[in-house]
């Protein structure tokens, strides 16, 4: 088949790591993919899109707001690459709109509508002919997106679907630790290393895991702490380590090129944000990689993973919790290696880019042969 994705993220999100990574696993199934971007995004989007192996990359505008002059300009040139594709994925409201208007002029092509955030679909007059006639089939990265999506009543239960995950199983395969990994993530002597990769905001919970490893430190429990990321709470992060006495202990690592290199590095994973984040990209990466992964129950935790089966799960923003999970699998090596296999074997199984990407294609045919 001929698909054509559009995404029109401005930063490397997971709507776009989503969009480059099903555009990649359907290429390698055989597909003719092209993604389509926002212009100016080269190095937030489109080279990381190439290095996840993307092949083809066309830009558009896809301006902010209401913008008649480059909206008509985008409708011009979408009019043709939607008359060229059997199928269309969007993700964002804006390339929404654009396509299925696009998708109308070209004389009807089917378009499908992937919904990366736990935010309502407000049933408005146009978001009425937008999803209800226009769009043939809405993907939702949870349960709660959709069941968001089924309240709006917009569309038929029939018409959305859930597809979480979409992590790759051979980038982030487990792998032999690399010491010299290791030693730059502030890990010099063999206490274990313990991991938090996100983007250094309030709602991902460094600060409770800041409380929790103080409170271990105050039973004699050290693990090494490593935040990798970047953002706008990094001074402020800084700060609370030196205030809570965890200097030497805690490493804000900071962008890292070669992720799986790191997760591979980490005795435990961490997934503690406050709140839901809809797909939660690094969830499945961590699986991937054969982690033992202590996750927050939020977004879509609860509904793909076991507690005690494939990760253990702890209350958001609960400190105390977290500190008790950390102690009771700092001194179990045994459990962490159970929950990293399983969690690898549930990844491969259900939640492998392939997987996704097979689903996708099912869903694909589907709609180009009606």
């Amino acid at each position: 088949m001929k698909i054509l994705q559009l995404v029109s993220c401005r930063g490397w999100s997971s709507d776009a790591y989503w969009a480059a990574r099903v555009t990649r696993e359907l290429e390698r199934r055989g597909h003719a993919v092209t993604l389509g971007c926002r212009r100016g995004t080269d190095r937030a989007v489109i080279d990381r899109a190439r290095a996840e192996g993307v092949a083809r990359v066309e830009t558009f505008r896809f301006a902010g707001g209401l913008r008649p002059g480059a909206d008509l300009g985008d409708l011009r040139r979408l009019r043709a690459a939607v008359a060229a594709a059997d199928v269309v994925h969007v993700h964002r409201g804006k390339e929404h709109w654009l396509a299925a208007t696009a998708a109308r002029l070209a004389g009807g092509r089917p378009i499908v509508r992937t919904r990366h955030i736990v935010q309502a679909v407000r049933p408005h007059a146009g978001n009425r002919w937008l999803y209800g006639r226009a769009t043939a089939l809405v993907v939702a990265v949870t349960e709660a997106i959709r069941g968001q999506c089924l309240a709006a009543g917009l569309l038929a239960p029939d018409r959305i679907v859930t597809l979480p995950g979409g992590a790759d199983a051979e980038a982030y395969r487990p792998r032999p630790v690399d010491p010299g990994v290791r030693r730059a993530l502030g890990a010099e002597d063999d206490r274990p290393l313990v991991g938090l990769v996100a983007g250094l905001r309030v709602m991902k919970g460094h600060r409770v895991v800041l409380e929790a490893v103080a409170r271990l430190a105050r039973e004699g429990v050290r693990p090494h702490i490593v935040f990798v990321g970047r953002g706008g709470m990094e001074a402020t992060l800084r700060q609370a380590v030196s205030r809570a006495g965890l200097d030497g202990q805690v490493t804000l690592a900071g962008f890292v090129p070669d992720l799986p290199a790191v997760m591979a590095a980490l005795d435990i994973a961490l997934y503690v944000p406050l709140e839901s984040e809809g797909m939660s990209r690094v969830v499945f990466e961590y699986l991937a990689a054969g982690r033992p992964l202590v996750a927050a129950r939020v977004g879509v935790v609860p509904e793909v993973l076991g507690d005690g089966e494939h990760a253990a799960l702890v209350p958001a923003g609960d400190a105390g919790a977290l500190a008790a999970t950390l102690a009771a699998l700092l001194d179990d090596p045994a459990r962490r290696a159970r929950l990293g296999a399983a969690g690898r074997r549930l990844l491969v199984e259900r939640f492998s880019g392939a997987r996704l990407a097979a689903a996708l294609e099912a869903h694909y045919a589907r709609l180009a042969a009606a």
